[in-house]
C-alpha cells in the first residue's frame, strides 16, 4: 500500500508540473487582447506634428504632439477601417491666452512673413457643435477648425475658417472670417467681415434666442468630409474648399494692403454686426505686412458660457453645467471635429515662435490687476461690498467685489456689490467703490472721467421706491459740513424692461446746522428722471424710447473749473448730452425756489430744506467711482425714496449674486485730475 502511495504521488507530481508547463506554453502562444492592442496615436495618422504645440481644451500646451493622446480632447478613432484624429473640447474650461473660448487645437511652432510662401491643406469633418446657446449671437453653435494668427502686434487673425449649425437643422454653413489689423495701439474696434462658403456667412443669426434662420440648402452635414487648402505666396492669400456633391470655392486675399484703411471702406456687414458693439476701427494700411504668421489647426469651440449682454458677437450664454467637462459632453455641449489628412509647408526663412507661447501660456491663469486696466488706482482707496477699506489698490483684486475680465475685445475693470452687506458709517447701501485721496474745493476744481458699461442693477425692490433697482456709477461728495453729493450719477432698470435710465442728481448742501431736511433735484440724461416710479410695488412706469441698456457702453466728464461743473455725456447711438451747475451759487436759497420735482418726491417724507447761499463754496471735496448699489433691503414705509424693500437673503453675498439681487459696473477707462477751461 505504501508502494501504490508513493507511485500514485510521484505520478500526481509529474502531472501536475505537466499542466503548468502546458499552461505557461498556451499563455505564450496566446496574449491577452490587452497586449496585442497597440495604441494608434495621432502622430500616427497624420506625421507632421513635430510642426506644432498642441494646446488643449485644459488651456494647457501639451508641447508636440508625438505619440501624444489625452482620452478627453485628443485621441484616434476608427471608423470603416480608416483612422481619424480627432479634436474635442467642451463650452467652459481652461482658455488659452486672452480667449473666453476654449480649444483643441495645433499651433505651428514657425512664423512666417506673409511675403514668403507657406501652405496648409486638411481633410475634415465636424461630428458636434454646442446644442445649446443663443441664436442671436453669431458666434454661437459654431466652431473654427483652420486659421492663421498673427504672433505679433494685436495678435489678430487674418483667417478663420468655421463650421456653424443651429439646433434642429441638418445642415450647417462653412464660412471663412478676415480680422482687420487694426489700426493704432487700441485693438478694441476690430472687427471681422465674412465670407460665406457653402451656406450662410457669419452675420446670419437668429431673431430670438431660440429662434433660428431657414437651414442653409447648400449647407454641410455633420459628419460630411471637406477640405480646405490656405496657400500664401507674395502677400497674397489664396483660399480652396471642397466637399463632394459641392461646388468648389475659391478666394484671394491681400495681407499686405488693407481694403479698410478709412471708415468709408467698412462693409454693410460690419456695420449691422460689428458696429452696434462700439466695434467700428479702421485696419493699417499695409494690414499684416509686418507681422510674423503662423497656422492653427483643430477644434476651437466658439460657443461659451459667457452673457451675451456683455457682447452681442462673441458671448454665447450656453450651458456650462459649471465647468463640470464631463457633464457637458454627456448633453452635447461640446465641439468635436475629426480629421483624417493633413499637411504643412513653409519657407525656409521661418523664424521660431515661442514668443507668442511664452506672452500666451497660462495667460488665463494670471491675475490682471484692475491698475494695469486703468493705471489711477494709486490715487484712490476703496470701499468694497462687505465693509473692507483697502487703502493701496495698486496691484490689488477681489474675487466677489473688484476685479478685471475680458469681454472678447477689450479688458475691464468690475466693481460689483449685493444689495446687503456692510455700508460705511452714514449710508444704508453698500458700495465697491473708489474714493479719491486728493480734495479739492469748487474753486481749486477737478476732472473724473470714465466709460463704463452697467451689467446688472437689482431684480428685487419696491417699483414706488425711487431708488430701487439703480445704482450709482459716479459721484462728488463733501468731505466736510454735511457732507452732501453735488453729483450722483444714476443707472436705473426696471424689470422686465431692456432699456435702463441714465440721470444725475444734484444734492443740496443745507443751510444750519440741520441736514434732515436734504434733498435731490434729479436730471434726465437718456430716459427718465429719479422722480418716475411706479403706481405699486410691482407696477413699473414706461419704458424709456431712449434709454440704455444693460451691457450698452456710455461715458461721463464731471469737470469742475472756476466753481462751475460742467458734465458731458455720450453714448453711441444716442444724443449728447451737456449740462452746466454752479456750485459755489445756490438757486435753492428759499422755500419758493424747491422745484416741483422736489415737491412731489422729497416733501412728502418731510425733506423740505433750503440751501445755504454759497451752495459748495469753500468746502472740500473728492471723487468717487464705481458701483453704489442704491437698492436695499430697508422697509419703505420709513423712507419712500430711499428705502427699496429689496431681497437680501439675510446679507448672504454669495445667494444675492445668484439670485440678481446686487449691482455691477464695469469700466474700461478713467482719468482723474485738475479741472480744466470748458470747450
Amino acid at each position: 500500500m505504501n508502494k501504490k502511495y508513493i507511485i500514485s504521488l510521484s505520478t500526481f507530481l509529474i502531472l501536475g508540473i505537466f499542466l503548468i508547463l502546458s499552461s505557461c506554453s498556451d499563455t505564450a502562444k496566446e496574449p491577452s487582447k490587452k497586449e496585442t492592442q497597440k495604441t494608434i496615436y495621432p502622430s500616427d495618422v497624420i506625421s507632421f506634428f513635430d510642426h506644432w504645440n498642441l494646446i488643449l481644451g485644459d488651456g494647457s500646451n501639451a508641447g508636440k504632439a508625438i505619440n501624444t493622446e489625452h482620452e478627453d480632447f485628443f485621441y484616434t478613432t476608427n471608423e470603416d477601417e480608416r483612422n481619424w484624429v480627432v479634436f474635442k473640447t467642451p463650452n467652459a474650461g481652461n482658455t488659452h491666452g486672452t480667449s473666453n473660448n476654449t480649444r483643441t487645437e495645433l499651433a505651428q511652432l514657425k512664423k512666417w512673413s506673409p511675403m514668403t510662401d507657406a501652405k496648409l491643406n486638411a481633410t475634415l469633418k465636424v461630428m458636434n457643435v454646442s446644442n445649446t446657446g443663443d441664436a442671436r449671437v453669431a458666434s454661437t453653435y459654431s466652431v473654427v477648425i483652420g486659421q492663421i494668427h498673427s504672433a505679433d502686434g494685436h495678435e489678430n487673425e487674418p483667417f478663420k475658417m468655421f463650421y456653424k449649425k443651429f439646433p434642429g437643422h441638418t445642415k450647417g454653413s462653412v464660412f471663412w472670417n478676415y480680422e482687420i489689423n487694426t489700426a493704432g495701439d487700441d485693438n478694441s474696434g476690430r472687427w471681422d467681415y465674412s465670407y460665406p462658403i457653402w451656406g450662410y456667412d457669419f452675420s446670419v443669426v437668429g431673431t430670438g434666442e431660440n429662434t433660428y434662420p431657414p437651414e442653409p440648402e447648400d449647407g454641410i452635414a455633420l459628419g460630411e468630409e471637406m477640405s480646405y487648402e490656405v496657400e500664401i505666396k507674395d502677400g497674397i492669400m489664396h483660399l480652396k474648399f471642397t466637399s463632394e456633391g459641392h461646388e468648389t470655392k475659391t478666394f484671394t486675399k491681400n495681407l499686405i494692403a488693407s481694403e479698410y484703411a478709412k471708415r468709408s471702406d467698412m462693409p454693410q456687414q460690419v456695420e449691422n454686426l460689428f458696429v452696434p458693439i462700439g466695434q467700428d476701427g479702421v485696419e493699417r494700411e499695409n494690414a499684416y505686412a509686418d507681422e510674423g504668421l503662423f497656422f492653427k489647426l483643430g477644434c476651437y469651440n466658439q460657443t461659451n458660457g459667457k452673457d451675451p449682454a456683455v457682447n452681442k458677437v462673441w458671448c454665447s450664454g450656453a450651458e456650462t453645467h459649471g465647468g463640470d467637462i464631463q457633464k457637458q459632453y454627456a448633453d452635447g455641449n461640446y465641439a468635436e471635429v475629426w480629421f483624417k489628412s493633413g499637411s504643412i509647408e513653409i519657407s525656409n526663412d521661418a523664424i521660431s515662435n515661442a514668443g507668442y507661447f511664452q506672452a500666451n501660456d497660462d495667460l488665463s491663469k494670471k491675475i490682471v490687476y484692475p491698475n494695469e486696466v486703468i493705471p489711477f488706482m494709486d490715487k484712490f482707496k476703496m470701499l468694497m461690498g462687505d465693509g473692507t477699506n483697502v487703502e493701496d489698490i495698486t496691484e490689488f483684486e477681489h474675487k466677489d467685489f473688484f476685479y478685471t475680465v475680458i469681454d472678447g475685445t477689450r479688458r475691464w475693470v468690475v466693481y460689483k456689490t449685493p444689495n446687503s452687506g456692510v455700508t460705511s458709517k452714514n449710508s444704508s447701501n453698500t458700495r465697491t467703490e473708489l474714493h479719491e485721496k486728493r480734495e479739492w474745493t469748487p474753486e481749486q476744481g477737478g476732472k473724473l472721467t470714465g466709460t463704463c458699461k452697467v451689467m446688472q442693477v437689482s431684480t428685487s425692490g419696491d417699483a414706488r421706491v425711487a431708488a430701487s433697482y439703480s445704482t450709482v456709477i459716479g459721484q462728488i461728495h463733501s468731505g466736510e459740513g454735511h457732507e452732501n453729493e453735488p453729483i450722483k450719477i444714476f443707472y436705473k432698470k426696471f424689470p422686465g424692461q431692456s432699456k435702463g435710465s441714465v440721470f444725475w442728481n444734484y444734492e443740496i448742501n443745507t443751510a444750519g446746522d440741520d441736514n434732515s431736511g436734504r434733498w435731490d433735484y434729479s436730471t434726465a440724461i437718456w430716459g427718465h428722471d429719479m422722480s418716475v416710479i411706479g403706481t405699486s410695488k410691482k407696477s413699473y412706469p414706461a419704458e424709456p424710447a431712449d434709454g440704455i441698456e444693460l451691457g450698452e457702453e456710455f461715458s461721463y466728464e464731471i469737470n469742475v473749473y472756476k466753481g462751475v461743473m460742467y458734465l458731458t455725456f455720450k453714448s453711441d447711438g444716442h444724443e449728447t448730452k451737456t449740462f452746466t451747475k454752479n456750485l459755489i451759487e445756490s438757486e435753492y436759497v428759499n422755500q419758493s425756489d424747491i422745484p416741483a420735482q422736489v415737491k412731489k418726491l422729497f416733501v412728502p417724507i418731510g425733506q423740505d430744506g433750503t440751501e445755504r447761499a454759497k451752495a459748495y463754496s469753500g468746502e472740500l471735496n473728492y471723487f468717487k467711482q464705481g458701483a453704489y448699489n442704491q437698492t436695499n433691503g430697508k422697509d419703505p414705509e420709513k423712507n419712500m425714496v430711499w428705502c427699496a424693500g429689496a431681497e437680501t437673503y439675510g446679507g448672504d453675498i454669495a445667494k444675492q449674486y445668484e439670485n440678481g439681487c446686487y449691482t455691477e459696473v464695469w469700466f474700461r477707462e478713467a482719468t482723474v485730475g485738475p479741472g480744466t477751461p470748458p470747450k
